[in-house]
């Protein structure tokens, strides 16, 4: 994690030793080649030090839990192709915690679900803590949004997009303001409501 922290441009009180970033191409290149679609003919080939997104503190009143940097580079590929590479890597001590990357104008990271299935929707997990939070089961908060379990249980666990109306419908069952809950599931909070269809 030495040369992820490597930022000769940030101030330090003690001017950090230089890193030998050579390390980083690999490590790069193995996260890569775990997604299975990925064309192994590409490869990064330079990167250069890192520019901190978020740094972790120890500030009482900013207490990070983790590290978050971008690393921007080159990819290579076949025939001497390249093009730009921006890695965005967030890591708590040594443990890596997320990776994404920017080709070009293209974001990749890796996938959720295994291959052939669809990424739960995020709000799922969203969801999950606010009715574990509230103690509401799944069929407790079918009963309160008229809704069948099956429903509720696919909007919980991300297997369905959320639709404005059930987003609406479980924001008034869980006492949560109805624009936050659709800011959060990333709906219009207006579609299909009766109530702005007249204007």
């Amino acid at each position: 994690m030495t040369a992820l922290t490597y930022w000769p441009g940030i101030v330090h009180a003690e001017r950090p030793e230089p890193v030998d970033l050579a390390i980083l191409p690999p490590f790069f290149n193995d996260l890569l080649g775990e997604l299975p679609w990925w064309n192994t003919a590409w490869r990064v080939t330079q990167v250069e030090p890192a520019y901190p997104r978020e740094v972790a503190s120890n500030h009482d009143r900013q207490k990070n839990r983790f590290t978050e940097v971008s690393v921007p580079g080159t990819l290579g590929g076949d025939a001497g192709q390249e093009l730009a590479f921006s890695a965005r890597v967030r890591f708590e001590g040594d443990r890596l915690l997320r990776f994404q990357a920017k080709i070009g104008d293209m974001v990749v990271g890796p996938a959720l679900a295994e291959a052939g299935r669809p990424d739960p929707h995020p709000f799922g997990a969203v969801l999950r803590k606010l009715m574990d939070n509230r103690g509401v089961s799944v069929g407790e908060l079918a009963r309160k949004t008229f809704r069948a379990m099956a429903t509720i249980n696919a909007a919980r666990t991300g297997s369905h997009n959320p639709h404005p109306v059930l987003v609406r419908e479980i924001a008034r069952a869980l006492d949560i303001p109805e624009a936050d809950l659709a800011a959060i599931a990333g709906v219009d909070e207006t579609d299909g409501d009766p109530r702005t269809a007249a204007s």
